[in-house]
């Protein structure tokens, strides 16, 4: 397994893979991920991140059901692995500890 550290992207990729659960294939990603960021995300970073995730072992994939509706394609359905689950663990943990760290007259001056 490579390096488990996550990357922004990379973490908001494996959120909605978990939000989407049994449904995560990279057109749902896009579109799941899009809607609740509000950001504009191609195909190709949903697919390039998915891959990269795969092959740091924080992601797992098979192979869905042939459906009509694509003429006979497969969808390739993504999964997090248990590494997945304990490096988003992992950053939300760290992102908790430093953030609780800023002191209160921080916040109140960024107002």
């Amino acid at each position: 397994m490579k390096g488990t550290n996550l990357g922004e992207f990379e973490e908001l990729v494996l959120l909605t893979v978990g939000i989407l659960y049994d449904n995560a294939y990279s057109v749902a990603i896009q579109k799941e991920l899009s809607k609740q960021s509000g950001r504009k995300i191609t195909i190709s970073s949903i697919h390039s991140a998915v891959y990269r995730l795969e092959e740091k072992g924080l992601l797992n994939s098979r192979m869905g059901d042939m459906a009509k509706i694509r003429g006979g394609k497969r969808k390739r359905i993504f999964t997090i692995s248990k590494a997945g689950k304990v490096a988003l663990a992992k950053a939300s943990e760290i992102r908790n500890k430093l953030r609780s760290q800023i002191p209160e007259v921080a916040w109140q001056n960024l107002s």
